[in-house]
């Protein structure tokens, strides 16, 4: 095998397999795991403000999947060893440059395959919070950020749907009640 594969073999992420049950059976390689379809673990963040608009933005067009398309505040995976929570905790500022309190909303899955033929099938833990304050995402990350009402939100990915990245959607229609609750609890 060359030595740049072993390379990138050694340095790559590696994400939690899980069975549709949520329990660890394994890991492997992000590029892999994305390229077989393996069922493995995520996380999502959906951040309000206090007037109840969630802060979405625009994945980088550079990204290695859906690149330019709207999604909710950040995504990523759990590393081996780390909590969906401790996850969604360190991928809030890397991704999006803050931090806040974050609460579980709820738990989903989903499985398509994308534009670059790489396949998601992934158990989101999916985590909600509150920020009012400055957003400075990274340019490598995002290409830009907005805050949106959720009513204005659900019908602009129900009038575009390629707009927004596969996940996001999912969430929108199949959790549309879950976020417009916890969106309408007293802050």
């Amino acid at each position: 095998m060359p030595a740049d594969v072993i390379a990138e073999r050694e340095i790559e992420e590696q994400i939690i397999l899980v069975d549709a049950d949520d329990r660890p059976v394994g890991t492997a390689g992000k590029t892999e795991v994305h390229r077989r379809g393996l069922p493995h673990r995520a996380i999502s963040v959906l951040v309000r403000n206090r007037q109840g608009d969630i802060l979405v933005q625009r994945r980088n067009p550079a990204k290695y999947h859906s690149g330019g398309l709207w999604a909710n505040t950040c995504c990523s995976h759990p590393r081996p060893g780390e909590t969906t929570l401790a996850a969604a905790q360190r991928r809030l500022p890397e991704e999006m440059g803050f931090t806040c309190p974050l609460k579980p909303l709820f738990t989903t899955h989903y499985r398509a395959t994308l534009e670059n033929g790489f396949i998601e099938d992934e158990l989101v833990h999916v985590f909600g919070g509150i920020w009012d304050g400055p957003v400075a995402p990274a340019p490598d990350e995002v290409s830009e950020f907005a805050w949106v009402p959720f009513d204005r939100l659900a019908a602009d990915q129900a009038a575009h749907p390629d707009a927004y990245a596969v996940w996001f959607r999912h969430y929108l229609v199949r959790h549309h009640d879950e976020i417009a609750a916890w969106l309408g609890r007293a802050v």
